[in-house]
């Protein structure tokens, strides 16, 4: 899985005007199942992120979790993470689980991530969606696993 992480203040995502999902401090999780991806990475990745200590302490530094904070998270899925643009102009994205795949997974995360003890509000699978967020830093981070 390859994940692209944001910590923010607020976030929000939309379909078609209507907002279906929020955050408050936390994060943004724009999500990709890769090929090949099962339920382990998805394992991995959502214990990774609820463990990643990128919140501040009180001495500034790094040193607190998504978990330590009670923050929350709003999960996007975002298959265009998987794009390969080696070559030409156009990015191919062959790299990607299969769509029922994918949708799986991805559900599947948002879960896990929920049963760590992140409070976890999602977009739609598959959607035209609107994302706004404010990056808290800005701190932007890629994972994959």
């Amino acid at each position: 899985m390859r994940a692209l992480i944001q910590r923010v203040t607020e976030a929000t995502v939309a379909v078609q005007g209507d907002i279906i999902g929020r955050t408050g401090p936390g994060l943004l999780i724009l999500i990709c199942a890769m090929q090949g991806d099962t339920q382990v990475q998805a394992d991995r990745m959502a214990a990774k992120i609820s463990k990643l200590r990128i919140f501040q302490d009180e001495a500034g530094k790094m040193n607190r979790s998504v978990l330590d904070v009670a923050g929350s998270a709003l999960v996007i899925s975002q298959f265009t993470l998987a794009a390969d643009t080696s070559r030409g102009n156009r990015p191919g994205f062959s790299a990607a689980a299969a769509p029922a795949d994918g949708e799986a997974l991805y559900h599947y995360f948002a879960d896990q991530m929920t049963r760590l003890g992140v409070p976890v509000q999602t977009g739609r699978f598959g959607a035209d969606m609107a994302v706004s967020l404010t990056n808290d830093g800005p701190v932007t981070l890629w994972l994959d696993v």
